[in-house]
């Protein structure tokens, strides 16, 4: 399946332009992808593992949700298909926490994603042993305790992805009191 996003300019302006996953990956087009944290109230976070079949960072922990907005879509209403595409879980607006939005560049063997991400917070315990996990997307998924995530960032994200920017966004607000302040 081959996904269709909105083209943005580099200014995250819309262009009028909709664009296939594979040709903006492609070109370098500039689109929207959305992530999420969900942390329980031990202020555990839940990740998940990526798939061992996945272009970019097999095998490593990912945020505990996310993906690309798809054309016409606003980034709330991604999060909650995400979520219940890739974990099996039903989120209600009320749940999300709008957290910050970034800009992000990975451009490596040919693969150029240029995103404007949107991060959010979802404040809910989730017993994983009811998930069900997206074939083909994810392989496992995990609570860490803030200690161990920390502790990964600091030693050059160690087993997780190279989304460096998403990483140290959790970092600060695990490092913070936001999160209790949002509970």
């Amino acid at each position: 399946m081959n996904e269709l996003f909105d083209v943005l300019n580099e200014l995250g302006e819309f262009t009028g332009n909709v664009a296939s996953s594979d040709e903006c990956h492609k070109n370098g087009y500039w689109h929207r992808a959305v992530y999420a944290f969900i942390i329980d109230k031990n202020f555990n976070i839940l990740l998940q593992k990526r798939s061992k079949n996945k272009k970019l960072w097999p095998n490593k922990w990912d945020v505990t949700v996310g993906g690309h907005v798809n054309a016409g879509e606003f980034g709330r209403q991604a999060l909650i298909r995400e979520c219940k595409e890739e974990l099996g879980i039903d989120v209600k607006d009320n749940e999300i926490k709008y957290i910050v939005g970034t800009t992000s560049v990975y451009n490596k063997n040919g693969y150029i994603n240029n995103h404007f991400d949107e991060c959010y917070l979802i404040l809910k315990d989730v017993d994983i042993k009811t998930l069900k996990l997206q074939k083909g997307e994810v392989e496992d998924v995990k609570y860490f305790p803030c200690d161990e995530i920390i502790n990964r960032i600091n030693d050059n994200y160690n087993g997780l992805t190279e989304k460096n920017v998403s990483w140290h966004i959790l970092k600060r607000l695990l490092e913070s009191d936001i999160i209790s302040q949002l509970k």
